[in-house]
């Protein structure tokens, strides 16, 4: 009779230990967002926002993570570095979270990562394309954008189809916009192309038309373009009233005028979320270092291809780099296309 005692208590227990499963599995999964969802970049920011929120609700539909919802806790960094530091530092001390994805500009991101490493937080990267953002020695950096040098390789093939011979540049005076110039404008020289002027324009102008003026003097065929889309499409309609001529090249990949606006910033928030949730996922808990180490075995394919990443900087202390696709459009006639040299025949 003891014996069966022992039997129907431990079972009793067991059963309890069930039943307490349930309660703990139905707490959200936290997952911070820092974004430029007010400033001069606002538009992307919030493009990349609703991306993070269509992949929320994705997987949610779906059961979640292991049955638990996902909720975003989204921070927004005003276009602006220090603010960045600010959000990434209030949701790991204030809202506990177990992984970040953010910041898109490449100067926002830079602010945020020591204190991912002061906590011991991971963060994916989601549109940042600075090289030193993977560079700099911070194991808690995962990056699913290229960077620029990738972006220029990417290029490299097509800038005898796309006839760049002479080229100037006008990028935002930020990491992202000076970092660049360095890739492209090393990748253009290789090609044998001549490379012109160099022009900046702070984050929040509005008129660029002195840059424009003494780019158009240097009688180049082709201008580099690096920053926002608020920016972009006011440099394309001032460079149409000084009536420059020569074709532009936008760099950046999430970067595109009007007619494109949003094609390319939604799915790097889908993509980074769906990252994070994978990598909570093969780690079984929402637990910081847990995320960070099982970031390392994520293997899945986004919406720009597949994520998987390679470790980059010094030993040591690598970062995660990904491999994304890297696309070539244009607009003509108003209208999104492939160039010639990329469409079927």
């Amino acid at each position: 009779m003891g014996k069966w005692s022992i039997v129907l208590v431990t079972l009793v227990l067991v059963a309890l230990g069930l039943l307490s499963v349930p309660g703990e599995s139905q707490s959200p999964v936290k997952i911070g967002v820092i974004e430029p969802l007010s400033g001069p970049v606002a538009a992307s920011g919030n493009y990349v926002r609703m991306g993070a929120e269509i992949a929320r609700d994705w997987i949610n539909a779906k059961g979640g993570i292991a049955g638990r919802k996902i909720e975003l806790l989204i921070e927004d960094n005003k276009s602006d570095p220090k603010e960045a530091a600010s959000a990434a530092e209030k949701l790991i001390v204030r809202d506990k979270v177990p992984a970040i994805m953010g910041a898109w500009g490449s100067s926002m991101t830079l602010a945020a990562m020591p204190k991912l490493e002061e906590y011991g937080v991971p963060m994916v990267v989601e549109t940042s394309s600075a090289a030193s953002i993977t560079k700099r020695g911070n194991p808690w950096i995962f990056r699913i954008s290229p960077p620029s040098e990738m972006e220029a390789l990417g290029l490299e093939q097509y800038v005898d189809k796309l006839g760049v011979k002479r080229v100037d540049f006008l990028a935002v005076n930020t990491d992202w916009g000076r970092g660049a110039i360095g890739a492209f404008g090393d990748m253009l020289k290789k090609k044998g192309a001549t490379v012109g002027v160099a022009e900046f324009m702070d984050q929040a102008a509005t008129d660029m038309n002195a840059q424009i003026t003494k780019i158009k003097a240097t009688g180049g065929d082709t201008l580099f373009l690096t920053t926002a889309v608020e920016q972009i499409t006011l440099v394309m309609k001032q460079a149409q009233e000084q009536r420059l001529g020569r074709k532009i090249v936008t760099t950046g990949g999430s970067s595109s005028p009007t007619q494109l606006e949003g094609l390319t910033e939604g799915f790097r928030g889908h993509d980074g979320i769906a990252t994070i949730a994978e990598a909570i996922r093969v780690a079984g808990k929402d637990e910081p270092k847990a995320v960070r180490d099982a970031l390392w075995k994520v293997s899945l394919m986004g919406v720009n291809g597949p994520i998987k990443f390679e470790k980059d900087g010094p030993a040591g202390k690598e970062s995660g780099q990904s491999q994304p696709s890297i696309f070539v459009v244009q607009i003509r006639d108003g209208k999104v296309v492939l160039p010639d040299f990329l469409a079927k025949k």
